[in-house]
């Protein structure tokens, strides 16, 4: 009786396709055709991952970090939010932020980046989201060769930024620093930002 409840369910034609994945997986090029799938859907490893209505931190430190990666870079380089990044096959997470090459952008209707074109990614992590912004994205976005990553925690309501910096030998993330107050950092740009600021929002 479960056997033949499970085939009903995935034939059931009001349900969308993308509950079921393909055997193989989805690829990175699926996310641009899939039908009514929910905004900010991220693939990793080949499988849909979605996403969670995001608490007022997250989104003031991403408007706070977003208006000075603005000030900081020059006209050669471009800040998006919540753009998404084709890593490999399959794998195109979305970042909060990246810094790209003011050269990647082609077009208005652009989805996403290759990881060629990104000098650095943002990740603000959310609690659902810990493991994957802890540990799973940043070793796809080293293995990919994205010279610069940056984790933002929530400390008692505060961001705290860890920064990494790519080993190109090892293909993987060294740290470089911890900032409770005040991020500053001259690599990949002079950046001098105050993070107590989000209480001002």
């Amino acid at each position: 009786m479960k056997a033949e409840a499970r085939s009903v369910e995935m034939t059931d034609p009001s349900l969308p396709g993308w509950l079921f994945p393909p055997e193989q997986g989805f690829f990175a090029q699926d996310l641009d055709h899939i039908p009514e799938l929910p905004p900010h859907t991220e693939l990793i490893d080949g499988s849909l991952v979605f996403v969670s209505p995001q608490a007022s931190f997250h989104t003031v430190t991403l408007f706070l970090l977003e208006r000075e990666l603005h000030r900081a870079t020059s006209t050669a380089y471009r800040v998006r939010r919540e753009m998404s990044v084709t890593l490999a096959p399959r794998q195109r997470p979305e970042p909060d932020l990246v810094v790209v090459h003011a050269s990647a952008l082609k077009a208005p209707e652009q989805t996403t980046f290759q990881a060629q074109d990104v000098v650095l990614t943002v990740e603000v992590v959310s609690p659902e989201s810990e493991l994957r912004d802890r540990e799973r994205k940043p070793q796809l976005y080293a293995a990919a060769g994205i010279p610069h990553f940056w984790r933002v925690e929530n400390v008692s309501g505060h961001p705290t930024v860890y920064v990494y910096e790519l080993d190109p030998a090892l293909r993987s993330y060294v740290p470089t620093g911890i900032y409770h107050a005040k991020l500053q950092v001259s690599v990949p740009f002079d950046i001098d930002i105050d993070l107590t600021e989000v209480d001002n929002f």
